[in-house]
């Protein structure tokens, strides 16, 4: 079965079915995305505050691991029925359950105690990740391809109000009322978006879906599957050049760290719900190859702009606070058409592993990039690095829409 003719098959039969369909994956995202920026975004600096050091911090960046290998036990999630009647919402239910249990048993390690949070971390990653596959699958499967940008724009508002929860409230919630009230709070939270699973409607699998076996190998004899995987390889490949020293280049350039942190926690916010459904609108007007294109370039125009700035050609603040918040809305938009493109080759038989296979791809080069970037960085200069990204950016873009306009994909809905 085509992606097409699954999407036609399972599409809501109205709108109260549609309207119900955006509210549980609006929970559903919301689910993942709170315990993430509890690791990833108030346990590093509460765990600095009570005296851990740096290099212990770092050790934090193996929670993405799981994030990046997903793609490996994919389809098995697609494959394995927890419960007869509930696929992906079983999955849902364990996964979100054990990462409470995880948030819970971090009360009786406390801050300080580096080796048991990441490996009580990594436990939740695991989870967090599994949990991943089984939404993205079961939005892959049940958004008509009309509401694929709705679908991903809701993804995009779920993680910002997941960064102001499981992040920014966490930190206020530490401060106000300590570890333990933190914990408890948030693990209270998380269980709210069960909510969203409880109202998970799937159908039986057909005969013909029934009879395949979702593998990695599947995926990669389709050769639309292949078309898009190298999209995803290629498209993000200069971003986490940037992104990764965006932080450091900012301070070197002489801005305050207050003025850093508002300014990220500001445009993450604005740029997550805004970008989200500018994007859907504009992949619903002029389809995912035009977005695409139109992302691409205002990204490298804004990567040219940090590196004429490295370069002595532009000078002050103000510039660099432009292309750094307008990077983070650019940012959220391309996660919405380039997760419409990917639904646009799933298969109803293993959506859950098309799909990781190719944000696994995507998130994988942006962090080779991220890597990199250090090196580069203190070897060549900001400049170059800079300027670097810039030309990979500019070749990625129109390489993506020469490999879209050959394929039958990216077409207005």
């Amino acid at each position: 079965m085509s992606a097409s003719e699954a999407a036609i098959g399972t599409a809501p039969a109205s709108n109260a079915a549609r309207y119900r369909l955006f509210a549980v994956l609006g929970g559903l995202y919301l689910a993942q995305a709170i315990p993430s920026y509890l690791f990833v975004a108030a346990l590093p600096p509460i765990m600095r505050e009570a005296g851990v050091s740096r290099t212990a911090i770092g050790y934090m960046s193996i929670l993405l691991l799981p994030l990046v290998i997903k793609f490996v036990w994919a389809p098995w999630i697609d494959r394995i029925r927890p419960f007869a009647r509930a696929h992906r919402a079983g999955w849902v239910f364990i996964t979100q359950t054990g990462t409470i249990l995880c948030i819970l048993a971090l009360i009786a390690v406390g801050p300080l105690d580096v080796g048991k949070i990441i490996a009580i971390g990594f436990t939740a990653s695991l989870l967090i990740s599994t949990q991943d596959i089984a939404t993205d699958g079961y939005a892959a499967k049940y958004l008509p391809e009309a509401d694929r940008a709705i679908g991903n724009a809701i993804q995009g508002g779920s993680i910002a109000f997941g960064v102001v929860i499981g992040g920014t409230l966490g930190l206020v919630l530490h401060h106000h009322i300590g570890w333990t009230g933190m914990l408890l709070t948030i693990a209270a939270i998380s269980l709210l978006p069960l909510v969203a699973a409880a109202m998970m409607r799937e159908g039986d699998p057909t005969p013909a879906e029934a009879a395949k076996r979702p593998s990695i190998r599947a995926f990669l004899r389709r050769p639309e599957a292949r078309q898009i995987l190298w999209i995803a390889l290629i498209y993000r490949a200069s971003e986490g050049l940037v992104k990764a020293m965006e932080g450091s280049y900012l301070v070197d350039a002489g801005v305050p760290l207050n003025q850093i942190g508002y300014l990220s926690g500001i445009s993450a916010t604005t740029a997550g719900l805004a970008g989200s459904a500018i994007a859907a609108w504009l992949v619903k007007r002029r389809g995912i190859a035009f977005v695409l294109a139109l992302l691409g370039a205002a990204r490298t125009l804004c990567f040219l702009l940090f590196a004429c700035h490295a370069l002595g050609a532009v000078v002050g603040a103000w510039p660099l606070f432009g292309a750094a918040g307008f990077q983070t809305l650019i940012r959220y938009m391309e996660i919405v058409a380039l997760y419409s493109l990917f639904m646009a080759v799933t298969t109803s038989d293993q959506p859950g592993t098309d799909f990781t296979i190719l944000a696994c791809a995507q998130l994988l080069v942006y962090l080779a990039g991220s890597m990199l970037a250090g090196k580069l960085a203190d070897t060549l200069g900001y400049g170059a690095l800079f300027s670097l990204a810039t030309a990979i950016s500019a070749v990625a873009v129109i390489a993506t829409v020469r490999m879209i306009a050959r394929s039958s994909v990216g077409k207005p809905a």
